[in-house]
């Protein structure tokens, strides 16, 4: 497998995290759990034009099947997908609230949905990226060609400084993330800045501190070997290990210890299915 990735440089970087490419050998197709994080990516399957998801009914799995070249808002619950998605596929990990330079819409009506690029960068525009990427000769023209686009797309657009200085201070201490301090230091009312809050990062400031201390616990998990979940429980600022598992169950649809054993190479990606079980 080939697993690139690359911060860009200014003034990208403030709202993007990094550039990425995938390649991956065909093999049996799986299906994989991926992990709310809290923030959008921009994806372009060049392997087939299309994205597929799934959803798991009372009558079993089905699939929906979206155009190659996707936003995906921020999630708020794990999205289920095939392995066949990783075999060609590039795209654009932002930071939280980092769509704003690049996309009118606001965050809050791209959370937990698949928007197609098109609608929102043009189908020309789209279309003219994909074979920008398609015709790129290495990997690394490959990200060229992302940062290109993204400069392009461009727009003076920033985010509100209350909503800038809240997600410092979330980040700065994931475990103990609060929204009162926040609020008692910037100059908007309460109800004022959850509302801008949500439309630039795409959910409020209790959930994106729930799924920030859930992703510091999933970064720490995958990291180690066996793990201590009742000790991680308490670094990364949950009550108990009973309020843990309550979180993992929520964004991930498995408990602590369905995730450890079923980790990849990736840490938001978790085997689901094997292909002989569709």
């Amino acid at each position: 497998m080939l697993f690139l990735l690359r911060r860009p440089a200014p003034p990208l970087d403030a709202y993007v995290e990094s550039l990425w490419l995938c390649r991956a050998p065909h093999g049996a197709r799986t299906l994989e759990l991926v992990l709310p994080t809290g923030a959008p990516q921009l994806i372009v399957n060049l392997a087939e034009d299309q994205t597929r998801a799934y959803e798991r009914r009372a009558d079993g799995f089905h699939c929906r099947v979206s155009p190659g070249s996707i936003l995906t808002g921020v999630t708020t619950t794990y999205q289920i997908i095939d392995t066949d998605e990783q075999e060609h596929v590039a795209g654009v990990a932002f930071r939280p609230g980092g769509t704003v330079p690049f996309i009118a819409k606001p965050a809050s009506a791209l959370r937990d949905v698949d928007a197609p690029l098109e609608s929102l960068w043009g189908a020309r525009g789209t279309a003219r990226l994909r074979e920008q990427l398609l015709e790129a000769p290495t990997p690394h023209d490959v990200l060229e060609a992302l940062e290109r686009a993204l400069l392009v797309a461009w727009r003076q657009r920033s985010l509100h400084p209350a909503v800038a200085f809240a997600l410092s201070a979330f980040q700065a201490r994931p475990s103990v993330a609060r929204i009162r301090p926040v609020t008692d230091a910037i100059s908007l009312s309460p109800k004022r800045f959850i509302d801008r809050f949500r439309a630039e990062v795409g959910v409020t400031p209790k959930r994106y501190c729930r799924l920030l201390r859930f992703q510091r616990t999933v970064a720490q998990a995958h990291g180690s070997g066996r793990i201590d979940w009742a000790g991680l429980a308490a670094s990364c600022g949950y009550v108990d290990q009973a309020h843990l598992i309550h979180e993992f169950r929520a964004f991930s649809g498995l408990t602590p210890t369905a995730y450890e054993a079923a980790r990849t190479a990736f840490q938001n990606h978790v085997t689901f299915l094997q292909s002989a079980d569709l």
